[in-house]
């Protein structure tokens, strides 16, 4: 009986995550990108499961006791991952109907957001603009209409980031360790990435940055995933 019960509510929480999953304007490659990064959450090693369980755990229970939060993903330049893990989630937060976390990216220093990054993200189905002859040009990337996010590279105390009651999540080692404290964070998460830079120039280039794309997107997508199930679990389900 017991094991019947934890069946039909493992089947409910998914058919309610189905019917409240927001139908997104897609490229017809992105949809079927985004298929793929669904499927794959079985690659992801138990090790690094547990890591973003906990995380998902920690942001369901912050969503308790207020409407609305948001995180901040940091690393040092804010050229490459925390870039590439912000639109995942934001994208994720949207495909799972999740409205109660914002997303945001910030480094310990500004450089701008890395044109091979932004070349991954348009292979991978998204629709990207920029100036490429601008220093820190401002990037327009969207699913294929809407929503149009518009970033560039920036400290994570920058104006437009949250300057208090947030979640900092740690995407690179070296920020990591070089900043243990972040200012206004309530919370501080480190979820590692390797850099594709040390690719940049080679004839592995192209294909370890689509690597990390997808590596960070599946991930997003199976930490969003987790939140919505603890969020229908809590009875707090995004409509």
């Amino acid at each position: 009986m017991k094991l019947l019960n934890t069946i039909i509510l493992t089947l409910l929480i998914s058919s309610t995550i189905q019917a409240q999953t927001m139908k997104m304007e897609m490229s017809k490659n992105l949809e079927r990108y985004t298929a793929d990064l669904v499927a794959n959450a079985n690659t992801i090693n138990p090790e690094r499961q547990e890591q973003l369980k906990e995380l998902a755990t920690d942001l369901t229970s912050v969503l308790k006791e207020t409407d609305k939060h948001d995180v901040i993903f940091v690393c040092t330049h804010n050229s490459r991952r925390s870039h590439l893990a912000d639109l995942w989630f934001r994208f994720a937060l949207m495909y799972y109907g999740v409205n109660e976390l914002g997303s945001f990216s910030g480094g310990t220093e500004a450089t701008a957001f890395n044109p091979r990054a932004i070349a991954a993200m348009k292979r991978a189905g998204f629709k990207t603009s920029y100036d490429k002859s601008a220093e820190n040009p401002i990037v327009s990337i969207s699913p294929l209409t809407y929503p149009v996010w518009n970033v560039r590279s920036k400290v994570y105390s920058d104006d437009a980031n949250p300057k208090s009651n947030f979640t900092a999540v740690m995407v690179c080692s070296d920020a990591d360790r070089a900043c243990p404290v972040v200012d206004g964070a309530t919370q501080r998460f480190a979820i590692p990435y390797n850099d594709p830079k040390h690719y940049d120039g080679t004839p592995s280039e192209e294909l370890k940055y689509d690597e990390t794309v997808k590596l960070i997107g599946t991930e997003m997508m199976f930490l969003v995933d987790q939140i919505k199930k603890q969020m229908i679990l809590q009875g707090k389900s995004a409509q």
